[in-house]
Formats: C-alpha cells, structure tokens, sequence
C-alpha cells in the first residue's frame, strides 16, 4: 500500500509519540505499584547520570543549578520522543520494524532497571509491562491510521475527479470489492465488510484505491453489473458489497448502461454524485477515539504512578521522630554572626534555601524503622546499627558550613547549618580500623559513593557527625533523613553522603568513589574562598556611601581577613562579622565612597593559617574552583 509521503510521515509521527506516551504511562504506573525506582525514564536518567561527561555535567550544574535532574529528565523524554516519531513512521509503512523499534527501545529500559544500584529481577517488570502496552496501543494506533489515511486520499482524489468532470470508464471506477484487485483467482482479497468504515480486509488492503489512480467511487455506487462476484448488491451493504451504499438495493444493471458496472446513477447530466461515503470520517473518527483513549490512559497511568510512588514517601516518619537532649550543645551565636546588610546571606541557611546538589532524580524516602549502617571491611569489629540506637548515642551540636565541589567562584552551592548527630569518629573507633586502612567508602541507599579519608575523621579536632538533624528539626528528605554524613572542611562529594548506609573501611588504593573515575581528585579538601553578595552584577547604585558585603569562608581553618579593591585599585580592609568557630562561614562588609562611572569590585580571603585566596582562575573540576570573586557595578 502507498500513501502521499508527507501524509503517510504525519500519521506515523502522531502513532509514534501517542506509543511512547503509552509505554511510559503504562510503565510509570506499574512502577509505583511496585518499585517507583524501577521506572523506565528513571533508570534511563540515572544511567545518563552514570555516563554524563565531566565537562557536560559541570555546564547542567552551572546552567541549571537545582533544576538539573529536571532538564536532564526533559533531554531524556526529548531523545524518547523523537525515536518514537521515527519508530511510527516506519510503522505506517513496515509494522513489523515499528514492533523491532518499540523492542530496542524496551532493551534499553530493561539495561537502565537492571544496572541500578540494588536492582533485583522485578526491576524488569516495568519495563515490561509499559512495552506490551506500547505495542498493541501501537497495532491499534497503525491499523486505525491507515484506514484513514487511505480513506482521505480517496475522498480528495474523488474531490479532484469531480472538480475536472472526469469520469473515467467503468473499469476504472469499480470498488475495492467484487472484481477488484485481490478477488481474482489465487489473488488474497479483502475480507468483505472487515475493517475500519466498512472498507474490508486487513490494514494492508484497506488502502486500495490509495495505491491506484483512478479516484475513489461515491457513495452512490450501486454496485450493478460491474459488481460480478459480489455475493450481494449495494444498499444494505450484505456480504461481498465491501461498501455499504445508502438506499434501497439495485438489481444488477438496473438505471446503468451496460458496461458501465452499474458504478454511477444513471441519468442525463452524468454528474458524479458528491462524496458522502460513511467510510472515511468513520474512519477518521476511529482515530480519533483510539488516540484520545491512548492520550487518557497515558495521562492517568503516569499521574497515578507518581501519586503511588510519593504515598511510600516518609513525611510521618520523620514528624514522628523524637530527639534526646544532645550531649554536646551547640555554642550560643555571639553577637554580631549577622551583619545589617541588606541582601547578605544570613549566617544560618534556611533549610529551604539550603543547595541541593545529588546524583538522585527520585529522592529516596529511607523508614527510619527499617534503616540500618552497617560498617565493616578492614575493621576488627563490624557494627551494624539501627536509627533508634543511633539516637541513644551521645549526640553533638555544631555549625558546619558545606560546599560542593561544583560551585563556582562566587557561586550558590554552599550553605551554613547547625547539625545535630553522633558522633562519626566514635563509632568508626568502635569498629576497629586496621592498620593500612585509609579510606572511609560510604554508600548511599541509592548507590552513591563518596571516599573520605579516614585520618580527617579520627583526627580528633573537628565534629564529623552522622547527622540526624538540621537546624534544630529532622533532617528533611532531600538533605538525607534519616541520616547523611557531615565532616567539616571537606567538599561534599568526597564526605557528605546523604541517606547513607554503608561505610567500608578500605584504602584509596582498592576503591574508587563514584566521583573518581569521572574525573574528580581522590581528596577534597575546601579551599579558602569568598563571595560577593551586595550588590549584585550589573545593577546601578546612587553615588555616596556603597556597602560592598558577602561571605568567606575556609572550613576548619577559619576566615582571618577578607579585602576589597575596586578596578584594580589597592586592597581595602572589610570588616568581618563574629563567628562561634572555625568551621562556618563569616560574613563580611565594606564601605566605599563611591564617585560616578563603572566597575569591577573583587574580593579576596585570607585563613588562618595565613593563606590568601588566589587570583589564579581554575575551573571547579577536578577539586574545586578558584579565583577572585567580581562584580561589575555602575554608580549614577
């Protein structure tokens, strides 16, 4: 069968993206019946996570900060769609290759469910499952879109015929019935009145007239004398007429000349009737229904799946839990921690604003009753413990500022919070390291792996926690409930693993972190940096009296100094805010009598170990960025 190329590539688009809708849906549903990690596009992401190239994946996390994971899922559905159009156009023309292109597409799916971190053999359910849905939706979507297309070629063609006068011999109008093509001796013909609008036959004989020249009959064919073969003639439209025509049934020849097959109504204009054959809108119609069903089914399987995925969410647990006094209070704020700067982070980060950088599109909702840390490997003592006997551990509060290896210079990725858990050092103690053990490879629950080097953790000095609180409430879930790792000075990605449940004592040397191989140095330490706050690039200020203020920070150091030039003039003193210790960031101000015109304000930190921050300008991979911060102002 033919069809008109742009015609033919417009109803396999629709069939193609309509399928994958389909699958998905279908695929997401069963997920949150099931395993909502299981699902198809998740796996997919993460896998695209896995695999993502250093350079591509610090331009999403520059770009897109904290709606990565969301673009990265909109690449994905990009990439679905498009295989999907070209899968339903090859469908329309070979299903049998369409069905071969919903397969790989499935393989695919099945490979991402089965590589994830904990997968079992019901990961491939899903997938499974969405790909049966894809393909009879896709059978159905092609058979119905044939007939269609091939219906509403015949209809122009008659339109165009008409529109001419032309009226072509009797051989040339019969139907795709009776002596039509495929009735002949040893010719497969359409079976009579099967398929879509009455045309007959299966979707590969419904095109018929489609395939030929000569335009398609009106629906005032008779079915006379030309209709030999035919077990019955036009009108109700009995078996063998293939074309239910309307009226009364004609005896063969009656009203025609002979010859003419009885095709047309016989009378002295000659004029063909008017096209209005039921067979093409009815058609059409069916599409229409099929499509608009598959849409719903899509819309409902997805919507339901991710409602079912989210009632496994943790939100009771964590209201729930209750906390003992800590052992180690924090130290009160001294006076002064927050400067009155409009426009300057607060000392203390609200856990609404706090960054959220992760390797989790689907963030892991982890029963506190079920969770466990188990820690083992090169250790005298494995321990296995569980979150209630976590809190009957001496707790500890403090203040810790983390950073994300990816921030940027003067970049948002790094925030200040009171944490409250037990200790990290004691219960690695507990466990017995064993001599040639340097390396901490914590694992999260959703396979995430960071490697902390285990001389910071038992160096006594600074509080590295397993926390299980945040700013004086539970730690909410996208920032690790029921427990993450904080361990003061390192970048996050060697040291602070959320929903953590695994700590293999290991050495560097016999295990890499999930960071490692990607490009990531195998230590992290945080670099003395600072950042411009107010006022913001590119903005205009009144000239007079200019507050230039910001944060610096240098983790279990401590900010000695920050200073200020403007367009490369000499370095000015800032003022420094007051700060419970060293493990936080410090606010800073400056005041500048600023005249008219515009420029470029930096800002540089010095520790205490009197290093000063460089000017050198590094990019954030493979340990962190660095450079003086800027911004560029325009004093009116």
């Amino acid at each position: 069968m033919t069809y008109r190329t742009g015609v033919s590539r417009w109803w396999g688009a629709v069939c193609g993206l309509l399928t994958a809708a389909a699958a998905m849906g279908f695929a997401q549903l069963f997920a949150g019946l099931t395993i909502p990690a299981a699902s198809p596009v998740v796996a997919v992401g993460e896998a695209a996570i896995d695999r993502t190239p250093l350079g591509l994946k610090n331009f999403a996390v520059s770009t897109f900060g904290n709606s990565d994971k969301t673009v990265l899922l909109a690449g994905v559905l990009a990439v679905v769609f498009l295989y999907a159009i070209v899968v339903g156009v090859v469908a329309m023309r070979r299903l049998w290759l369409g069905f071969g292109g919903l397969a790989i597409f499935a393989l695919i799916g099945l490979w991402a469910a089965l590589t994830r971190h904990g997968a079992s053999a019901s990961y491939v359910v899903p997938t499974l499952f969405g790909a049966a849905a894809g393909a009879l939706v896709l059978w159905r979507l092609v058979v119905t879109a044939r007939a269609a297309a091939a219906e509403a070629q015949a209809a122009r063609k008659w339109r165009a015929a008409r529109a001419a006068g032309k009226r072509g011999p009797a051989a040339e109008r019969r139907p795709p019935t009776g002596s039509g093509p495929g009735t002949a001796a040893g010719e497969r013909g359409p079976a009579a009145g099967a398929g879509p609008g009455g045309l007959g036959g299966p979707a590969e004989d419904v095109g018929w007239v489609a395939a030929h020249d000569e335009p398609a009959e009106p629906a005032g064919w008779t079915g006379g004398a030309g209709a030999a073969g035919s077990a019955g003639s036009a009108g109700s439209g009995p078996a063998g007429s293939g074309v239910a025509g309307p009226g009364p049934a004609v005896p063969a020849g009656a009203g025609a000349r002979a010859g003419d097959g009885g095709g047309f109504r016989s009378g002295p204009s000659a004029e063909p009737a008017p096209w209005t054959g039921r067979s093409g809108p009815t058609a059409r119609r069916q599409f229409l229904v099929t499509a608009g069903v598959t849409v719903a089914a899509a819309a409902l399987g997805e919507v339901a799946g991710r409602s079912l995925a989210t009632r496994k969410n943790v939100s009771a647990a964590e209201r729930a839990v209750r906390f003992p006094k800590p052992s180690v209070a924090a130290p009160p704020l001294p006076r002064g921690v927050n400067l009155p700067v409009p426009g300057i982070s607060p000392f203390i980060t609200p856990k609404g604003q706090f960054y959220r950088v992760d390797t989790a599109i689907i963030v892991p909702q982890v029963d506190p009753a079920n969770w466990q840390l188990r820690i083992h490997g090169m250790v005298a003592r494995p321990i296995t413990i569980t979150f209630d006997e976590l809190l009957h551990r001496p707790l500890i509060e403090d203040y810790v500022t983390l950073c994300c290896v990816s921030n940027p210079v003067g970049g948002p990725y790094i925030g200040n919070a009171k944490w409250l858990g037990a200790s990290y050092s004691s219960l690695i103690r507990a466990a017995g390291p064993l001599r040639g053990a340097d390396q901490l490879l914590c694992t999260s629950v959703d396979g995430f792996t960071s490697g902390t080097p285990l001389s910071v953790v038992l160096d006594g000095h600074r509080d590295s926690l397993i926390a299980v609180a945040m700013n004086g409430t539970v730690l909410p879930t996208e920032h690790g409930f029921p427990a993450r790792l904080v361990v003061p000075g390192l970048y996050g990605y060697v040291s602070a693993c959320k929903w953590v449940v695994d700590i293999e004592v290991t050495t560097f040397a016999a295990a890499q972190a999930y960071w490692v191989p990607r490009g990531w140095s195998q230590q992290g330490p945080i670099k003395t940096e600072s950042r411009i706050d107010v006022p913001v690039p590119g903005t205009e200020v009144k000239a007079g009296k200019v507050t230039i203020a910001g944060v610096a920070w240098a983790q279990h150091k401590g900010i000695e100094a920050v200073e200020v030039r403007v367009s490369g003039g000499p370095w000015h003193q800032a003022t420094l805010a007051a700060v419970p210790g060293i493990d936080t960031w410090r606010q800073w101000s400056w005041e500048w009598d600023a005249p008219k015109g515009s420029y470029l304000i930096e800002a540089r930190a010095t520790d205490k170990t009197g290093y000063t921050q460089t000017s050198l300008v590094q990019d954030v991979a493979p340990n962190g960025a660095s450079g003086y911060p800027s911004t560029q102002v325009t004093i009116i």
